[in-house]
């Protein structure tokens, strides 16, 4: 893996964790594995490697959940936000991409734990956006949640939640 400098910020849904790295791999990927799948609530873990040196806990701690011998999954005791996968024995931390500030910088190089990939997983850029919530009320529903959102924004803040 090489690693390149970067400016990384992240953290979890509701704040209360955020984290900064100054260097990030070119590793980014996708883990279709049953482990990462439970572990995220999703199809697959998007991941990125960081150096362990190169990661600090800028507002809070993670919590941590031995998920077999040698990892740790970490997440925001909070909110539940998945924030990374730790092979404690090695000097990377994979974060999730997805709770990275701006995830789109990091397109998934490569796969792995395919043997567990959903079957229909390559047909999803087929499945149509048809606009609607489970209610048919798309836009009510948007105005609501976004009227009401505590999410913490894509960027460091000084306090959270705003008061």
């Amino acid at each position: 893996m090489n690693e390149y400098p970067c400016e990384l910020t992240g953290g979890c849904q509701c704040g209360a964790v955020r984290y900064a790295a100054s260097t990030a791999g070119d590793n980014a990927h996708l883990c279709h594995c049953r482990m990462c799948q439970k572990a995220t609530g999703h199809l697959f873990a998007a991941l990125v490697a960081v150096p362990r040196r190169a990661l600090t806990w800028t507002r809070g701690e993670p919590a941590r959940f031995g998920s077999s011998e040698n990892v740790d999954r970490g997440f925001c005791s909070a909110c539940g936000t998945a924030l990374f996968y730790d092979d404690v024995t090695g000097a990377r931390i994979n974060l999730s991409i997805g709770s990275l500030d701006d995830p789109a910088a990091f397109k998934p190089l490569g796969q792995c734990g395919t043997e567990a990939r959903v079957p229909w997983f390559g047909e999803l850029g087929t499945v149509p956006d048809t606009g609607e919530t489970e209610h048919g009320e798309q836009a009510d529903w948007a105005a609501a949640i976004k009227a009401s959102s505590v999410q913490h924004p894509d960027h460091d803040t000084q306090v959270w939640p705003q008061v």
